[in-house]
């Protein structure tokens, strides 16, 4: 069974000097359609109760967010690793009561605690609290 370390490798392969030209040309631009198709399509499993199509639909979702990311770190910008770190970071930090925090006892929820978070962001504190 290949693992998220494979599909990284993939990625970078496929973008590669010698990797696929259509995986090489794309942009965020060129690849929004795509976006919008494949996430149309985990909608459409889901309705259809087809559980075995979602599993491949979300790995299609999952690509497109891998491509997207190989762009950017292609950049220099961020990588797909920051996008789970910044995922699993913003989870925590938005569940306190599961997993402990500042705003446990205050029983703050997921809106409180995103609001907090986007008025931080627009005080230039981009940590997001």
């Amino acid at each position: 069974m290949y693992t998220f370390d494979d599909l990284k490798t993939i990625m970078t392969r496929l973008r590669g000097k010698d990797g696929c030209p259509w995986d090489r040309a794309q942009t965020h631009e060129s690849l929004k359609r795509y976006l919008v198709e494949e996430c149309g399509e985990v909608l459409e499993a889901i309705d259809n109760q087809d559980t075995e199509n979602l599993c491949e639909e979300l790995g299609d979702v999952l690509y497109q967010i891998m491509i997207h990311s190989e762009i950017e770190k292609e950049k220099g910008s961020f990588c797909v690793d920051d996008v789970v770190d910044g995922i699993c970071k913003k989870m925590v930090r938005r569940h306190p009561r599961v997993f402990g925090g500042a705003d446990m006892s205050a029983e703050a929820s997921w809106e409180e605690i995103k609001k907090k978070e986007q008025e931080a962001r627009s005080r230039g504190r981009g940590d997001g609290i």
